[in-house]
């Protein structure tokens, strides 16, 4: 049972006689008016556990988008229903505190639309009827967000007291990744019609496809010359080659504990996890090689493979690597190296573009990441990305007393990342440091870079 502000008012009325006209036992006689008033009150109360409750979720929804819950109540109990409910969710996903909500719909059988906060309710429904209750949702991370129990609290009609009970209702919104880096696409995929629209792409070695004959001019390389057609014809002709489509592309994502450092805007690492921007860089790369021809593979590993698209293109590419990769979340272990070489040498067994998303920690690279690049370089084409965190370049630029000390540790901090890529350039492996927002389009370009290079 739960007393409400009626029931103080109630109560603290017993003390206008007693401080007027004091008489023994008056207290206890108005205490025990109040506990009938109260019991009455409740007892009259609809039941909350005869209530028929359903919710309904949009299957998913991508992150930083606002969807909303449905929760149908149907009043079985008998009696008038007067309660505030409450549709309880994550505060991942919680309800915004001045979004309106409004009871509506085929059920309603509320006398009004009744604007309300957050995810409470309160709803005035007769014997027989229903009322459909909409909570706007706006999720704030990645992953499957399970919804909470629905609370009700049934007054009585004297408004003193209330039943109370909390009943599971079942509801999952799996919660996509954002892809804001989708507007960067149409730039690069207007350089990639364009490196595949040129007459002649003179790029010679692996990974290239021949595309035609032509008369040779000078600067040409000798090697590219076609002795045979050269003979046939009188006149020297050279091959032209072009970009070579149907290549594979592997993008691994890390997913120990170096992906769940928190990097962006912010003091104190507010902003989202590294793996977060690494997913988006992902995204990006696979939706554009996937309109290069090329076929695309995701994996996310840490210790375990947790998640894995292959053999998907076209239209159903991007939906799958989402949904995928929604629920992939960074743990705290230490990523198993040899393990990741093991898992691209059976996704990939012929040459191929591999991607490495994680972080250019110098320590994580001395302990394992050279030993990758080693291994993979001398039959891929291995690149590297790490996000960079904008709070070192800021405490980098600290120069009165109180900060300097911070940015002499923020220096030597690039100074080693900048001798770390240097050694894994050395190792064959390309490498991309950017920051989060700005790491996706960087690794596109690269990739694009390669591929008109003809080095994929």
């Amino acid at each position: 049972m739960a007393l409400t502000w009626r029931a103080v008012v109630l109560a603290l009325v017993g003390l206008v006689p007693v401080l007027l006209a004091p008489v023994p036992g008056t207290v206890v006689v108005w205490a025990g008016v109040v506990v009938l008033a109260c019991g009455v009150d409740v007892a009259l109360a609809a039941s909350p556990r005869r209530l028929a409750l359903t919710r309904r979720v949009p299957a998913s929804v991508r992150l930083g988008d606002r969807t909303r819950s449905e929760l149908t109540i149907v009043n079985g109990a008998g009696r008038r229903l007067r309660a505030v409910v409450r549709d309880a969710w994550p505060p991942s996903v919680a309800a915004d505190d001045d979004a309106p909500l409004r009871s509506g719909g085929a059920l309603v059988a509320a006398r009004a639309a009744t604007t309300v906060r957050s995810a409470r309710h309160r709803v005035d429904v007769r014997a027989g009827d229903g009322v459909r209750l909409v909570t706007p949702l706006h999720p704030t991370r990645r992953g499957d967000r399970t919804a909470g129990p629905v609370t009700v609290r049934s007054f009585g009609p004297l408004g003193l007291a209330a039943r109370q009970v909390s009943l599971p209702v079942p509801g999952r919104l799996r919660v996509l990744p954002e892809f804001a880096s989708r507007r960067h696409l149409p730039s690069r995929l207007a350089r990639l019609r364009e490196m595949d629209g040129r007459s002649a792409v003179q790029v010679r070695g692996e990974g290239t496809e021949f595309d035609s004959l032509r008369e040779y001019v000078v600067g040409d390389d000798v090697r590219s010359i076609d002795w045979r057609a050269t003979a046939r014809r009188g006149d020297v002709v050279v091959r032209t080659w072009r970009p070579e489509r149907d290549r594979r592309v592997l993008v691994v994502l890390d997913t120990g504990r170096t992906a769940a450092t928190r990097v962006g805007d912010g003091p104190g690492g507010t902003g989202s996890p590294r793996l977060d921007a690494s997913i988006e860089a992902a995204l990006l790369l696979a939706a554009l090689a996937d309109r290069a021809g090329d076929r695309v593979q995701v994996v996310a590993f840490d210790r375990t493979l947790h998640a894995r698209v292959a053999g998907a293109s076209g239209p159903r590419l991007l939906p799958e690597l989402a949904d995928s990769l929604a629920g992939v979340e960074p743990r705290l272990v230490e990523t198993d190296w040899p393990g990741l070489v093991g898992q691209v040498r059976s996704h990939v067994p012929q040459r191929a573009l591999v991607v490495l998303l994680t972080a250019l920690d110098p320590s994580a690279v001395e302990t394992g990441l050279l030993t990758v690049v080693d291994q993979l370089a001398g039959t891929h084409q291995v690149v590297v990305a790490g996000v960079a965190d904008a709070e070192v370049a800021q405490l980098r630029a600290g120069r009165d007393a109180s900060t300097v000390y911070d940015a002499a540790a923020a220096a030597r901090g690039d100074l080693e990342r900048t001798a770390v890529a240097g050694v894994l350039r050395r190792y064959g492996a390309e490498v991309v440091e950017a920051l989060p927002e700005q790491l996706a389009p960087a690794l596109a370009d690269t990739y694009l870079a390669l591929k008109a290079a003809g080095r994929l």
